[in-house]
Formats: structure tokens, sequence, C-alpha cells
């Protein structure tokens, strides 16, 4: 990374972090962690499971939800406030630029996702719920999905407006955690064009549910470093297509 790619990542960060909206999904997400403790006193067998498994759900989900809201705007806003004519005006490239800006998110997501694993990990340590590696590899996974839930609204917000933006990322977002039940679907499909169409959609599309290991986690199962290694570097490949992708339609956009 370059010192100006770094600089224009740190700006971004600062700017996320005063972001009033950040603090309200952490509080909002800390009290779906809390209430996951009163939902799983509803059962009497495998509470501190059900409390986890809401817990990493919401998780999951605020972590998304705020990668999503924060990369539609990514380049919108600048384009809006033309503060991106004078960061382009001097010595850096928009291929820079896109770096920086995506890097910057990234490191905002996790910070957000740090400081919910931290009320995750309190909670359920005060609710006697047992705490493992298997949780880190959760959490850790969440972190490497949201390079590809970034990269995908970063590209989104390259061509488009910020509406048709967060439909798109939501969309990709929700398929990818189906792209394996397409893949079954298109296996299965006695009908040609269903079938050709759900196998498309399942090569094309990311496919998030290899960073799921809630499951995994919440029962104490055992995590195979190749569940580990394997979506990380799958998180690389993707993320670097799309940032490529990014940067070659950023690169021919009009921002008069």
């Amino acid at each position: 990374m370059t010192t100006r790619v770094a600089t224009i990542a740190l700006n971004t960060l600062r700017e996320a972090v005063r972001n009033k909206l950040l603090y309200a999904v952490l509080a909002v997400a800390v009290v779906m962690i809390v209430m996951s403790v009163v939902v799983s006193t509803l059962s009497y067998v495998e509470g501190t499971r059900i409390m986890q498994d809401m817990a990493l759900a919401s998780i999951r989900i605020f972590a998304a939800g705020t990668a999503i809201f924060l990369g539609i705007n990514l380049l919108h806003r600048e384009v809006d406030r033309r503060t991106i004519y004078t960061i382009l005006s001097k010595p850096i490239s928009r291929t820079e630029f896109i770096l920086g800006k995506y890097f910057g998110l990234v490191l905002t997501v996790w910070l957000l996702l740090a400081c919910m694993s931290a009320a995750f990990v309190g909670i359920s340590l005060l609710a006697g719920a047992p705490v493992h590696a298997g949780h880190a590899a959760a959490l850790a996974l969440m972190g490497v999905e949201m390079w590809i839930v970034v990269a995908v609204a970063t590209l989104f917000s390259s061509f488009t407006t910020p509406i048709l933006a967060s439909l798109f990322t939501t969309g990709v977002y929700v398929l990818g955690h189906l792209t394996q039940n397409l893949y079954l679907l298109a296996r299965s499909s006695t009908h040609v064009g269903t079938g050709w169409f759900a196998d498309t959609i399942y090569r094309v599309l990311p496919d998030l549910e290899v960073f799921n290991l809630s499951i995994e986690a919440v029962h104490g199962l055992p995590i195979p470093a190749g569940e580990i290694w394997w979506p990380v570097a799958y998180a690389l490949v993707y993320a670097s297509l799309l940032l490529v992708a990014t940067s070659l339609t950023f690169s021919r956009r009009d921002l008069r």
C-alpha cells in the first residue's frame, strides 16, 4: 500500500468514526446481543447455544449492513461535495483513490466488528456460555467476508446511484448466502433453463456461506484449517477482481 493510498484510507476511517450513525449501529447491535440472552432463557435446553447463535447472526447482519450503507455512499459523497476534484488534482490516480477508500471502509467495518465481538465475548462470559477458538475463527471469517461485501458496494457505487447500489449490493449479499442452494437447484432441476440460470448465478456470485462458521462455533465442532485458509484465499482473489473492475469503471467515468 502506497503512502497516498494509506493517507486516503486513514482519512476515510476518521470520517467514518465521526459518523454518529456508526455508534447508533453499535448500540443497537449490543442491545440485540443482550436480547439474545433474554430469548435463550425461554428454552430449557441449549440456552447458551441459542444465545450465541442469535448473537453471531446479529453481528453478521449489522456488520454487513454497515458495509453496504457506507460503501454505497463511498464515492457518491465525494462527487456530490465536489471534494473529489480537489483530491484528484493532486498527484494521485483514480485507482489509488479507489483503493484508499476501500481499505478505509474495511478498517471501519473491522473496528465495528471488533467492538461487537468484544461485547459478544463479555456477555457470553457473564451468561456462563463457553468462548473458545471456534468463536474467534467464526468472527474472524466475518471480517474476511466483509472484504467482498465492501468490494461489491464499492463497485456499484462507482457507476450508479446510492439507491440502486444499495439494492444491487443487498441482492448480491442475500444471494451470496444462497449460492449453495442455487448449486443444488441447478443439479436437481429437470428444466434446462432453470438449471442453466441457477448454475450461472452460482458461478458468478460470491459464495458467502463459506465464511459462516457459526454452527461449528456454537456447537463446539472441530474446524479444519482448510475451512479457514481457503475462504481467506477465496476472498482475496474475489475482492481483488472486484477492485480491478471498479478501477476500470471509475477511470472511465465522467465526473463533470
